[in-house]
């Protein structure tokens, strides 16, 4: 839709906002008018943190987390328990699992799930540098914490029989998360009922 009066540089800017999760076209064009109307405040500020994340953030070589560092902070900190590794979907998962602060391991991002209908194979997820990780780590237990959809049940049931032979434990989250539940919606307590009764598969 086009907006009366507004130049290319701003259509431009409301085009690419209502790409964004959870804005349309008109959100998108309250944003731009909220930034615009308060350009010391918001639109200037907001230019330098995007120019800022663009030029220094990277995907975490060893985990897939998004970090300033080759490494990201989870995976470089020595605290961390090496023989447990919880693998997530996505990295918004991830940070739903550290908003719990229960668990105290490492993390794998797979960068998705397998899908028949959308054409994603398991060589198009992160599934054979988990499972060099799970050797090279000595890891002992494999968390899957993937959302409780079709797909997220069938990408752990694919991980569990791949890793089979290597004898690490795999479980999966248990009660606590909904059937079709995604992660980055529950709450903190429900993420961590699930964590603590998790269960082989």
């Amino acid at each position: 839709m086009v907006n009366a009066g507004a130049g290319p540089e701003i259509e431009r800017l409301i085009a690419l906002m209502a790409r964004l999760p959870g804005l349309g076209p008109r959100s998108a064009r309250r944003a731009v008018l909220a930034m615009v109307r308060r350009r010391e405040v918001l639109l200037e500020p907001l230019a330098e943190a995007v120019a800022a994340v663009a030029e220094n953030v990277r995907e975490c070589t060893v985990c897939g987390n998004i970090a300033t560092e080759e490494v990201c902070p989870i995976c470089a900190d020595p605290a961390r328990a090496t023989g447990e590794i919880c693998v997530v979907e996505t990295v918004a998962d991830l940070w739903a699992m550290e908003r719990s602060g229960v668990f105290r391991g490492r993390y794998h991002v797979l960068g998705g799930v397998l899908s028949a209908l959308d054409g994603v194979t398991p060589e198009a997820l992160r599934i054979p540098e988990l499972a060099a990780r799970v050797t090279s780590e000595k890891v002992q237990e494999l968390i899957l914490a993937l959302n409780a959809t079709i797909n997220g049940q069938t990408t752990a049931h694919y991980i569990a029989d791949e890793l089979r032979p290597t004898g690490v434990q795999v479980t999966s989250l248990a009660q606590g998360v909904p059937i079709g539940g995604e992660l980055d919606y529950l709450d903190d307590g429900t993420i961590t009922a699930a964590l603590r009764a998790r269960r082989s598969l």
